[in-house]
């Protein structure tokens, strides 16, 4: 079955589409391509993010952000027969007592546009069994990255830095995911400060050139490490409420006067020791291997304080060296594996298979994630 996975993230710089083959349960990438939110778009997200938007502002966007999606489908060679579509997040409050969350995009554009059902809506189902609605990816996790002999993590570096840690597929009778959750900031806080110190003529820090050039605050960001999140067990879940545009202008507070390369330096330092400390305190074993994802992967100097932040805190010091590596050493590129994880989820809604890992969000069962629209 030809399944297109959508999936447009907490850095709202764009959405990514992958066409996948799916068979017994086993999946493939066929086609990748991506489209950047025009100027636009992207403020009027931003702004609904923010809770700058009212809610004629909002359901306008809501349909502009649907239409949105179903112009840029078709891209790839061959029509899809299924589309999973995660949308927009503008809400995401894992909180108890009453958790919500809301992606915007109308899927019945793309139902129209494509000729085929469009599975949308996937965290509602999660929350509504006492999850968190996050993350989901890690069922495709799972089938993608799971070792026979190696403890792995898979680490993705979007908008907001998560993880899945696998056990060994030769552990029989045991589940092999350990665990999964969001370590907080991950590009997120990066790409708001370049777009606001250079006014928007710079909307990330490719290769890291800025905060290599640069020196860390290291009494600031041992203040930020102090944030209550890093030491919240999971199963837990973050975004723009926490890691966002509020807590840059925290950052550029406390970093007056501090140069744009210093400012980003610390920043990409707090991604990577706050990723890090996560591991530590929160992963049942450390991994021998960590494989990461998603637009934060192409950060060569992000990476590197990655590698420098696991092995600074101890995290290696059971295996030795953390082999460190990236999605597309198993085919999947770093910008594929979001959308091909939702892809695969509507193709079990399509089947009627729940979520197999309510544990990771703490659901209370195993629920059909997603809902579907259909052509008539």
């Amino acid at each position: 079955m030809k399944v297109l996975g959508i999936m447009s993230g907490t850095s709202m710089d764009g959405v990514d589409y992958a066409l996948c083959s799916v068979r017994r349960g086993r999946i493939e990438l066929l086609d990748l391509w991506s489209r950047a939110f025009p100027t636009g778009l992207r403020r009027r997200l931003s702004a609904a993010a923010a809770d700058e938007a009212s809610s004629h502002e909002l359901a306008q966007l809501h349909h502009d952000l649907g239409r949105f999606y179903a112009r840029h489908s078709r891209g790839g060679d061959s029509a899809p027969e299924l589309i999973g579509l995660h949308g927009q997040t503008v809400f995401h409050n894992p909180g108890k007592p009453a958790p919500a969350s809301l992606q915007i995009g109308e899927p019945s554009y793309l139902c129209e546009a494509a000729r085929c059902p469009v599975v949308s809506n996937f965290r509602a189902g999660d929350i509504a069994a006492g999850g968190q609605g996050a993350p989901l990816a890690t069922a495709f996790h799972q089938i993608a990255f799971q070792a026979r002999t190696k403890t792995v993590c898979v680490n993705n570096l979007g908008g907001i830095s998560n993880v899945t840690c696998l056990r060994p597929s030769e552990c029989a009778g045991e589940s092999p995911v350990a665990c999964s959750f969001d370590t907080g900031p991950g590009m997120m806080l990066i790409d708001l400060a370049m777009r606001s110190l250079t006014n928007g003529r710079l909307k990330m820090d490719r290769d890291g050139r800025c905060a290599a050039s640069g020196r860390g605050n290291k009494a600031v960001l041992k203040r930020w490490l102090r944030h209550p999140y890093f030491r919240t067990p999971p199963p837990k879940s973050s975004g723009r409420e926490l890691f966002g545009e509020t807590f840059l202008e925290r950052a550029l507070r406390d970093l007056k006067g501090a140069s744009t390369e210093d400012l980003v330096a610390t920043l990409t330092e707090f991604t990577a020791r706050s990723l890090a400390m996560n591991y530590r305190l929160h992963l049942p074993q450390i991994p021998d291997r960590v494989v990461l994802c998603g637009g934060g992967a192409a950060n060569r100097f992000l990476v590197e304080r990655i590698r420098a932040s696991l092995n600074d805190i101890g995290c290696a010091e059971a295996t030795g060296e953390i082999e460190l590596r990236t999605s597309a050493d198993y085919g999947w590129p770093l910008q594929s594996v979001e959308s091909a994880a939702f892809a695969w989820l509507a193709w079990l809604r399509w089947k009627k298979k729940p979520w197999p890992l309510p544990d990771t969000t703490g659901a209370r069962r195993a629920a059909l994630l997603g809902q579907i629209n259909e052509i008539a």
